[in-house]
């Protein structure tokens, strides 16, 4: 049972006044939290799951609200609903987190709160009493994974029990005051049916896409954050067979598949001596060793590209990976400078034969202004032998501009064009019909 340190003293706590009515709140509800730890022994609280323990925090943080005097029930009721958040769990954000529509918050200071909800970015009046509280609520949520954050250790970057990734930064990194941003992780429910009903892509394209996936022909997926990349490459990965085995690779673990034989692995910063670091490029070259099918890794960033391209020309074709990338032409030339990073002296024709025969097809997705996330390019690598790659279009999302509602319209087409890799589906015995590259709408 947690024990009360002192007397509650029975100073009145006043009522929230317009038109400053969230910051005031959240004073009022530091100086009641403040009481209550105040009154606690926090060693006791530790013990969140103990009945007795969750029983006498509730008896003490009624008591002292109601002791506060001057507050409507409503508030009394929110007050202390809040004070459970204060103390349990993420305080003012906790809301934002138990909401599946939220995918990304983004606190740049106590006052500055934004959300990204279905794809649209927009600030909340959601509001932290100081710079004070904002960092405790920060250092809880470091805190939940092992790590800790202040002056001395002003950046972490980890990944949540439930998957989520949160970057924190203090001062003096961050030269206004501290900062936190959360992107959630929410298991993904989308397949290919969700992803052609809701305007992603086209029955076509998903056709061309799956039956690529299972001749095994390697794709990579580009486009800016939060463009969808880990989404389609997840809805993909049911085309694989259930006879391959899959060795996964992420820096903080996203993908989920559904896939009865998954090996995931995720890097591991160094230490706080500097030691203990295992990167893309250590468990990409681990994972050859690990008799695997395909190898997915979630996003090449550097050195490790030339491994995983060396993979898909060597046995693991069908593999798959992501790259930030603003575009189908731009994502060729971001591989040919991670290669580059690899300090492996080898002439640029080399380099770009390597890439055109391990990834001969790359998929851009897009965010669009009205957040509607699209296919908006799927492309081919082609090599003419002689070091020059051409970007050949297999589908394109066509622009026509922007409703009165702010809607993007426009509509999928076919390049007209039977793709190179169509001979390599048939061999693999995969039914695709020339039809899906034809049809001028792309079969809408």
């Amino acid at each position: 049972m947690i024990q009360a340190k002192k007397q509650l003293s029975s100073e009145a706590i006043p009522p929230v006044d317009e038109p400053s009515a969230a910051v005031a709140y959240q004073s009022m509800k530091e100086r009641v939290h403040q009481r209550l730890v105040s009154s606690l022994d926090l060693a006791s609280i530790e013990r969140v799951d103990d009945p007795a323990v969750r029983e006498e925090v509730e008896r003490l943080s009624r008591q002292i609200i109601k002791e506060s005097g001057n507050l409507t029930p409503g508030t009394c009721a929110q007050l202390y609903k809040d004070l459970q958040d204060e103390l349990f769990r993420l305080g003012p954000l906790e809301k934002f987190l138990s909401d599946p529509a939220v995918s990304d918050i983004l606190v740049n200071g106590p006052n500055e709160v934004y959300i990204e909800r279905n794809g649209k970015l927009t600030k909340t009046r959601t509001v932290f009493a100081d710079e004070k509280h904002l960092v405790r609520i920060i250092q809880r949520v470091v805190g939940s994974v092992g790590r800790r954050i202040d002056r001395s250790c002003p950046l972490v970057d980890a990944r949540l029990p439930d998957g989520s990734r949160v970057n924190a930064v203090l001062p003096p990194l961050s030269l206004d005051g501290p900062k936190l941003s959360i992107r959630r992780f929410v298991p993904s429910h989308f397949n290919l049916d969700v992803l052609c009903a809701c305007g992603s892509m086209t029955r076509n394209m998903s056709s061309f896409l799956q039956a690529a996936v299972e001749a095994r022909i390697s794709i990579l997926f580009s486009g800016g954050t939060g463009a969808g990349k880990t989404t389609l490459l997840s809805a993909l990965a049911g085309a694989i067979p259930h006879s391959e085995r899959l060795v996964t690779i992420e820096d903080s673990a996203e993908l989920v598949l559904q896939h009865p034989h998954v090996v995931r692995m995720e890097t591991r910063p160094s230490n706080q001596e500097g030691s203990g670091e295992y990167t893309v490029r250590d468990l990409v070259r681990n994972s050859l060793r690990m008799r695997p099918d395909r190898i997915i890794v979630g996003e090449v960033r550097g050195a490790e590209a030339i491994d995983m391209i060396q993979a898909m020309n060597t046995g693991h074709e069908g593999s798959m990976t992501t790259v930030h990338a603003n575009g189908t032409k731009d994502a060729l030339a971001r591989l040919e400078l991670m290669m580059a990073m690899a300090r492996i002296d080898l002439p640029t024709a080399t380099v770009r034969e390597f890439i055109a025969q391990g990834i001969p097809l790359v998929v851009h997705l897009a965010r669009m202004r009205d957040g509607m996330r699209r296919i908006t390019r799927i492309s081919e690598y082609v090599s003419d032998g002689k070091g020059n790659i051409e970007v050949q279009d297999v589908f394109r999302f066509v622009s026509e501009g922007v409703s009165d509602q702010g809607e993007v319209l426009g509509h999928f087409e076919s390049a007209r064009r039977l793709p190179n890799c169509l001979d390599k589906i048939r061999e693999q015995g995969v039914a695709l019909e020339s039809s899906v590259f034809t049809s001028v709408k792309g079969g809408q």
